[in-house]
């Protein structure tokens, strides 16, 4: 599967100069929980709900025994103050699979794409959780539709908890084309090919 099958588009963004508060304002408003920071049609940084939170909120003096002090600086009131520089990006064509192991890697929650300068879409920690949360019938039926809008040989396919299993009479090279068409599907875990009077091919992760 690819980046370009998973991601949000088109992308929420906001611009260095805007304030927390309009910040925190969109982030509510589309109930995301990141926006890239775009100067000029540029991306320039990515801002959190973390970011965005730090030092917004002041002590409550009724929870402390005694008066609380107040910050000797005052918060950053832009977005270009606490936004992200360093932005990991990837490519629309790149694997959604390469994509989720650098995230759970490094902990980030949303990648924006990007095809050349331009931002084209984000991927969330959600849209990875909303692909393996897709039904099995769903699945099923979309292999068969991905195996039949290509003209390949007509399959017989199982889907459980997103495993693959395709079981057909066709030859070596129709059922690696009807496994690859189903290695693309959205929410599939892994692929196995049962032929006639044989047990199923090593299942493989799909990309």
């Amino acid at each position: 599967m690819l980046v370009r099958e998973a991601m949000t588009s088109p992308v929420v963004t906001i611009p260095p100069g805007a304030t927390i508060r309009q910040a925190v304002r969109v982030l509510d408003e589309h109930e995301i929980t990141a926006l890239p920071v775009l100067d000029g049609g540029r991306l320039v940084g990515i801002v959190s709900e973390m970011d965005l939170l730090r030092g917004e909120f002041e002590a409550d003096p009724r929870a402390f025994a005694r008066p609380v002090a107040r910050p000797g600086t005052p918060s950053p009131r832009q977005v270009g103050d606490v936004m992200t520089r360093e932005v990991r990006t990837v490519r629309p064509t790149a694997d959604v699979a390469e994509l989720a192991e650098m995230m759970m890697r490094t902990r980030i929650k949303s990648v924006p794409v990007l095809d050349g300068p331009d931002i084209v879409g984000i991927v969330s920690r959600r849209d990875l959780v909303a692909i393996l949360a897709r039904g099995d019938a769903r699945i099923r039926d979309d292999v068969l539709a991905a195996i039949a809008e290509y003209g390949a040989d007509p399959w017989d396919v199982s889907v459980d908890d997103g495993a693959v299993e395709l079981s057909g009479t066709a030859g070596e090279s129709a059922r690696r084309i009807a496994e690859v068409l189903a290695r693309t599907v959205p929410g599939v875990t892994r692929v196995s090919v049962r032929a006639p009077g044989t047990g199923p091919t090593p299942p493989r992760t799909p990309s």
